[in-house]
């Protein structure tokens, strides 16, 4: 039997994914705060410190809660739906970037994940969320994306949202795969994760893949990412005019003048 309440969900859409959750009476689901998109009316909204994974544990254990939290990047507040009513009633939580977002059943995956810091989006009561590091430093100074990460704990069902499109695979024993810090969206208990530099100077300064990347090593479950957000970040932020950027326009001949016509400039 599950300790952790036992929900039932629907994935909609393709990119842009949203997942709405089906509560029982007295069910509850704590998310990320920010992240509902809609609820019955049925449903109760409150927000706590932490994860609310454990009650009753005082005031410091909250603000401990909140502390572990922040040194992850997150929010020191998460939100918690309950359904108060009689019946079935939905909460809906909406993805923050165009990409997918990953079930993960921990009671099937021995009751621990290990996720990146910004993708953990809900979870059902009784999920807690906590920061996971990171044994060897040069892994967390070195490797942009690591050192702090969130780990998922418990037997219930938790959501975590990633870019672009996800990837799943299965690590055997002495099975290793190297993978671009931030394209590393999770992975089980058992598989090792390092930081590894990218030998040659030419290659690390020009090959455009960055100067670390991760290996992993099995056994276990690995998700990969193809769209991480900070990449998605850094294109947009190269383009914007107001960086200095400059649209490429493709497929049109108006240059500078497709600019104005379209209303960028001013």
């Amino acid at each position: 039997m599950r300790n952790a309440h036992e929900i039932d969900y629907q994935i909609y859409g393709d990119d842009m994914q949203f997942v709405e959750i089906e509560l029982d009476p007295r069910e509850t689901v704590v998310a990320e705060a920010g992240s509902m998109m809609y609820m019955d009316q049925a449903i109760e909204m409150e927000t706590i410190f932490g994860d609310g994974s454990q009650e009753n544990r005082g005031l410091f254990g909250s603000l401990l809660g909140a502390g572990k939290r922040l040194l992850t990047g997150e929010s020191l507040f998460m939100t918690v739906f309950t359904n108060a009513g009689n019946g079935k009633r939905h909460v809906a939580l909406a993805a923050p970037y165009p990409g997918k977002i990953i079930t993960l059943d921990l009671a099937e995956l021995q009751g621990k994940v290990i996720c990146q810091k910004d993708s953990f989006l809900g979870a059902a009561k009784g999920v807690s969320v906590g920061i996971e590091f990171q044994r060897k430093l040069g892994a967390g100074f070195f490797g942009g994306e690591g050192f702090i990460m969130q780990k998922l704990e418990g037997d219930g069902l938790a959501f975590v949202h990633a870019g672009g499109t996800i990837i799943e695979k299965e690590l055997q024993h002495g099975d290793m795969l190297r993978v671009d810090t931030g394209c590393l969206v999770a992975m089980t208990r058992d598989v090792h994760y390092d930081i590894q530099f990218v030998k040659g100077v030419k290659t690390a300064l020009f090959g455009g893949e960055g100067l670390f990347f991760a290996t992993l090593r099995g056994p276990g479950k690995v998700w990969i990412q193809s769209l991480p957000f900070s990449r998605l970040a850094d294109r947009i932020y190269a383009a914007a005019p107001q960086t200095g950027g400059q649209r490429k326009g493709e497929g049109s001949i108006l240059g500078s003048l497709g600019d104005l016509l379209d209303g960028d400039r001013r």
